[in-house]
């Protein structure tokens, strides 16, 4: 026992410490954020101060710099999620436009299903838009935006790779809506809900969309550097970088199950393939016959417009197959496969794997929280005519 508390907070509390300690010896810092929330900031860092306080006196000064450390890492993630909850989350309600626009659900429906049986990339693409809508400036639609100079937010290197069925789905449903309710809802709103009904469409939950979000003012190429989780981030990156969000550990593996109907051009996972290492050719992790598999579809010097599956078997369908893979050794991602190999995430996607029910519970939940990010209410922002150009224009 490293430490005996004072309060019902022990099994916690001993679990994060040792957790630290444990990271630190393999060189990974993390921390569960979910258990950061059960105990509450404040008790945290209390019993964290009085759990650094017992061990510099019994295990010495080495112990005492891998504490030290940890409590680095530890205070670091804090801080990111004590700012998160002191932000309070501007409010968003359902049922929102039933004294407006009471059809507004059903006109974006039926406008994201015709799109939908167009083209099948119309599900990913658009689910996509709105991941990377919510992470730049929040979900404001500024993703949404045409600069014909080139330097909007869509412009930016990790932005050209949305497909442009994506935008044309929001476009058109906003211009049913339009036609419906003129200057009402807004662009951000009408991407969360095209973003759920592709989610019922290809097989995965539907679910209430909170509503209430005004479109932004801002759309930069220069604003998405570092604000996009990337494919070879470690498990620390991905916590840290959710948090941020105030999006835990388990809420961060449910949104990364959309990659079950995603794609990926060859060149964000090709390092795994061909220059893992010095000492590997191909990421150890990898399955064997997927790895080869990969090698197929994206030989060397591979046209950069390719685009492969994340789920190989059944790619056109949401379901819980993502997890299954990665227990296989088929995540496509290093940030994909490491939910799995890191023993903190592991059973969780093991029980994701094996009942998809309790997935798509937890994606809901986890859609919802990602739909509050960073959102602008009340007098803030605007409600756009157009979703690709601001009302005022593009200065």
């Amino acid at each position: 026992m490293l430490f005996t508390p004072e309060t019902d907070h022990s099994t916690s509390t001993q679990y994060l410490v040792d957790s630290f300690i444990l990271g630190l010896e393999h060189d990974l810092y993390l921390v569960d954020i979910d258990h950061v929330l059960a105990l509450g900031a404040f008790p945290f860092i209390h019993h964290s101060y009085s759990c650094l306080k017992y061990m510099i006196s019994d295990e010495g000064m080495a112990r005492t710099l891998k504490v030290m450390e940890a409590w680095r890492v530890t205070t670091l993630v804090l801080v990111v999620m004590m700012t998160s909850m002191g932000m309070r989350e501007a409010k968003l309600i359902e049922n929102l436009y039933d004294g407006r626009c009471p059809n507004v659900e059903a006109i974006v429906r039926q406008a994201v299903t015709k799109k939908f049986f167009q083209t099948h990339v119309t599900a990913q693409a658009t689910l996509r838009l709105f991941f990377h809508d919510c992470f730049i400036q929040g979900c404001d639609a500024s993703i949404m935006i045409f600069s014909p100079r080139g330097d909007a937010e869509r412009d930016a290197p990790d932005n050209l790779s949305l497909a442009g069925d994506g935008f044309d789905t929001v476009i058109k449903a906003k211009q049913a809506v339009e036609a419906q309710c003129p200057g009402i809802v807004s662009c951000a709103d009408i991407l969360a809900l095209a973003a759920r009904d592709v989610v019922a469409l290809t097989g995965g939950p539907s679910f209430s969309v909170e509503l209430g979000r005004r479109d932004g003012l801002v759309s930069k190429a220069s604003d998405v550097a570092g604000k996009l989780p990337e494919p070879n981030f470690s498990l620390a990156q991905l916590v840290i970088f959710f948090a941020n969000h105030n999006i835990t550990q388990q809420d961060m593996i449910a949104l990364s199950g959309a990659h079950t109907i995603g794609v990926s051009h060859c060149s964000r996972f090709a390092n795994r393939i061909y220059n893992f290492s010095s000492s590997s050719q191909v990421d150890p992790s990898l399955n064997p016959a997927y790895a080869r598999q990969l090698m197929l579809e994206c030989p060397r010097n591979v046209d950069p417009t390719i685009a492969v599956p994340m789920d190989p078997q059944t790619p056109l369908s949401f379901d819980n197959r993502y997890f299954q893979d990665l227990v296989q050794g088929k995540g496509m991602f290093t940030s994909d496969e490491v939910l799995f190999t890191d023993s903190a995430p592991r059973p969780t996607v093991v029980n994701f794997a094996a009942n998809q029910s309790r997935f798509f519970d937890a994606f809901v939940v986890a859609m919802k929280k990602l739909g509050r990010v960073g959102v602008k209410t009340g007098n803030e922002g605007e409600i756009r005519r157009d979703c690709s150009v601001f009302n005022s224009g593009f200065s």
